[in-house]
C-alpha cells in the first residue's frame, strides 16, 4: 500500500509538473476556440460543427464541395502573432489562412497566405497563398520573395531540412501541432516543432501585413478535418 501511495503521489506530481510547464508556454495566449460551440466563428452550418471538444469540418461523398470554402474567426484581425493549434485529417486538403480576408461572403470564400496541410505527403507546412501567388515556400525551404515588374520573383535562399524527413514526423490520420509565426514580412510555419519554411516577403505591393484567421475545407474528395487548443498571441 505505502509502494502504491508513493507512486500515486508522484504521478501527480507529475501531472502538475506538466500542467504548470504547459501554462507556462501558453502565457500571453488567448483561446480562439471555446470548444462547445463555433461562438467567433462564421461559415457554412452544414459543413462546420463542433464534436468532442473540436471544431470539425466535414464532406462527404453525397455533400461534395465544388469549390473551396472556409470557417472565418470574426472577433479580430491579427497582424504579428504566433498562432498554436493541433489539427487531426481524414482525406483531403486543408489549412490555416492568416493575414487574410473574405471574398466571398455568400460561400465563404477566403484569400491569403495559408499555413497549408494535407492527409498526403507533399504539402503540409508550406506557405501557399489561396487565390493569390500560389506557392512562396515548398516544405524545407527558405525563400525571399521580390517585386518582378508586379510578378512575384521567388528565390530559395536555403534549407531547413529535406522535405520527407519532415514529413516523417507528421502523424498520419492522428493529431499534429502546428504554430504559424508572422512578424512584419517574415513568416515561419512549425508542424510536431520542426520548421517546415522561412519565408520573407519582400513584394511590398502583395505582402499583407494584417487580416482574418480561418480555417479551410477543401473542394474534391470526401474529407474530415478537427481543430482543438487555437490560440493566439501578438508579438513585438
Amino acid at each position: 500500500m505505502k509502494t502504491l501511495g508513493t507512486k500515486f503521489l508522484l504521478g501527480l506530481l507529475l501531472m502538475l509538473a506538466c500542467s504548470i510547464g504547459y501554462a507556462a508556454q501558453d502565457a500571453g495566449f488567448k483561446s480562439l476556440f471555446n470548444g462547445k460551440d463555433l461562438a467567433g466563428w462564421v461559415g457554412k452550418p452544414e459543413l462546420w460543427s463542433v464534436q468532442d471538444g473540436t471544431i470539425q469540418g466535414k464532406t462527404t461523398k453525397e455533400n461534395p464541395l465544388k469549390g473551396n470554402t472556409f470557417l472565418v474567426y470574426t472577433n479580430h484581425e491579427v497582424r504579428d502573432f504566433e498562432l498554436r493549434l493541433s489539427y487531426k485529417i481524414v482525406g483531403g486538403n486543408s489549412g490555416i489562412q492568416y493575414r487574410s480576408k473574405v471574398v466571398d461572403s455568400n460561400n465563404w470564400v477566403v484569400a491569403g497566405y495559408q499555413a497549408d496541410f494535407e492527409a498526403g505527403k507533399t504539402f503540409s507546412g508550406i506557405l501557399y497563398e489561396e487565390r493569390a501567388r500560389g506557392i512562396l515556400a515548398q516544405r524545407g525551404q527558405k525563400t525571399v520573395i521580390e517585386d518582378d515588374n508586379g510578378k512575384p520573383k521567388i528565390m530559395v535562399t536555403g534549407t531547413l531540412g529535406k522535405s520527407e524527413d519532415i514529413q516523417a514526423k507528421i502523424k498520419n490520420e492522428d493529431w499534429n501541432d502546428y504554430v504559424v509565426i508572422a512578424k512584419g514580412n517574415h513568416f515561419q510555419h512549425f508542424i510536431n516543432g520542426t520548421q517546415t519554411v522561412d519565408v520573407t516577403d519582400n513584394q511590398e505591393a502583395k505582402a499583407a501585413k494584417s487580416g482574418i484567421v480561418a480555417l479551410q475545407l477543401h473542394a474534391g474528395a470526401p474529407m474530415t478535418v478537427q481543430f482543438r487548443n487555437i490560440r493566439i498571441k501578438e508579438v513585438k
